[in-house]
């Protein structure tokens, strides 16, 4: 199996723990008298299995990243790192771009005025360079992961 083919297992896994959890809690009580939609024990059972099998998966997912090359000395492992982190430093720019931006109207004299207090032109570049820089190491881990074996 290839490591983008495990990439999407693991999301799938993830999914399905995620719908058996809504479906254990609305069967977790039911009005005296009356019988579950579901019996919430086989679906614990069901949760339970697949969260082992998707623990195992992480691991393998985690090991292969760590001993995969991305470039000389460099592992795919930190290489997400670093994409982490221009996902997270886009946010902020992008944020702060949006929060900048002054967008009011002043009817009175008496109305407080706002003024920005950084360049909103430049924070916004920087935004869409990171953004960029995102798309481009995303793709090189994309092709990366598609060619690497699961280990």
């Amino acid at each position: 199996m290839k490591l983008a083919e495990a990439l999407v297992l693991r999301a799938d896994k993830k999914k399905r723990i995620e719908q058996l959890k809504q479906r254990i809690l609305r069967n977790a009580k039911v009005q005296e008298g009356q019988k579950p939609a579901e019996d919430p024990e086989s679906l614990i059972k069901e949760m339970e299995k697949i969260s082992e099998e998707l623990v195992d998966l992480i691991q393998r997912i985690n090991k292969t990243n760590s001993s995969t090359e991305f470039k000389k000395g460099v592992s795919l492992a930190d290489v997400i790192a670093e994409r982490d982190i221009l996902v997270l430093k886009n946010s902020i720019y992008r944020d702060l771009a949006q929060s900048a931006t002054i967008t009011q109207d002043i009817r009175t004299k008496s109305e407080v005025k706002f003024k920005g207090t950084v360049k909103v032109p430049d924070i916004q570049e920087r935004a869409d360079q990171l953004a960029k820089a995102h798309r481009e190491l995303d793709t090189k881990i994309q092709e990366l992961n598609w060619k690497t074996d699961l280990q």
